[in-house]
Parts: structure tokens; C-alpha cells; sequence
């Protein structure tokens, strides 16, 4: 099913500073001038196992990056959910899976990602496992062994953005497509 229905975010809660527009199917995100700003998109539904595919362009300047989050805890205080973060490489941001710390760096090297231009990325969560592929090749295959029990609970799905450095980044979306793989 797309999340991204009739070019609406009825189907999304915003959170935070940063401006969420959709059109023409492309979400477009951003600090929208100021740097200070920052945003959480989130579906107002919850899933536990899930495929998501979606297509994403982000901006090249210093550490700017974004995320998608996975089963985001609802509840303050809980902890920090996995985070598929989508940034750049060479800044020590890679396309790669978070989470406190990193849980694997994926393309760490910036082999597969392609800069200023629309990239795949399949994210798939069943229970403590996760994969990743990044246009078409996969750089996370991770089983999270003991993950605290609000990890494997279902949650929203949430894309992320901030400004770091001082910049105002942005990030595009589109094709944005989900599989309910809970039973």
C-alpha cells in the first residue's frame, strides 16, 4: 500500500519544527532557511513487521542527514528506536542501521549511494531481524540478539530530518510503499 495516497498527509503526524510538503506524489522536507529546525513525519498507524520501500534524494553539505525510524516508541522516556539513517558516507553518515550507536555502518564508503540523485532503499523488520538493501544491493543483514522489549514492540514508521553545521538540509521522498508482514 502507499503511504503516500492522494498527495496528503492525512495519514501522518508531524512532529517538531521542520516544513513537510507533498506533491505530485514527492515529499519534500527541510529546515525551510533555519537550521535550528528539526522534524519527525510519523504514520498515525502502527506496525511491528514490515517491508517498506520508498525512494529518497538528500542534500551533499557536511553532516546533514535523515532517517527512517522503525517502530518509534509513542511513550516518552522508553528509548531510541532502530533508525535506518540516510546521509552521507564521507561525513560518517552512511546509509546504514542505528541505533545508539551504529549497528551496522552499510554503505559506510558511499559505494552504492548516488549523490544529488534518487536512490532505492528497501527496509524489511521481522521480529529482531533487519535488512536493508540500498539501490538494489544489500548492506544490513542484522539480528538484534536480547533487544530490549519497546524494540519489538509496534510502532509508527517516522522520517527524520535536523540541520547540522550550521546548514539548512533537505530531503526528498517518493514511492513510498508499504508491506504489513505481521500476522
Amino acid at each position: 500500500m502507499s503511504l503516500l495516497a492522494a498527495d496528503t498527509l492525512d495519514d501522518w503526524e508531524m512532529i517538531g519544527s521542520a516544513k513537510w510538503t507533498v506533491a505530485k506524489g514527492e515529499l519534500v522536507t527541510g529546515q525551510d532557511g533555519d537550521p535550528k529546525r528539526s522534524g519527525i513525519l510519523q504514520t498515525k498507524r502502527h506496525y511491528r513487521d514490515f517491508e517498506l520501500k520508498l525512494d529518497f534524494k538528500i542534500d551533499e553539505h557536511g553532516k546533514y542527514n535523515s532517517g527512517v525510524y522503525l517502530r518509534r516508541p509513542t511513550e516518552r522516556g522508553v528509548g531510541r528506536p532502530y533508525q535506518v539513517n540516510i546521509g552521507r558516507g564521507a561525513a560518517g553518515e552512511p546509509v546504514g542501521l542505528y541505533l545508539n550507536d551504529w549497528l551496522a555502518k552499510g554503505d559506510e564508503h558511499d559505494k552504492i549511494r548516488r549523490p544529488l540523485k534518487w536512490n532505492s532503499l528497501r527496509i524489511r523488520i521481522v521480529d529482531s531481524h533487519i535488512d536493508v538493501w540500498l539501490n538494489g544491493k544489500q548492506i544490513v543483514d542484522f539480528t538484534h540478539k536480547n533487544p530490549k522489549p519497546y524494540l519489538l514492540k509496534p510502532g509508527p514508521i517516522a522520517l527524520q530530518t535536523y540541520g547540522t553545521d550550521g546548514h539548512s538540509g533537505w530531503v526528498k521522498f517518493r514511492n513510498i510503499q508499504l508491506r504489513n508482514l505481521s500476522k
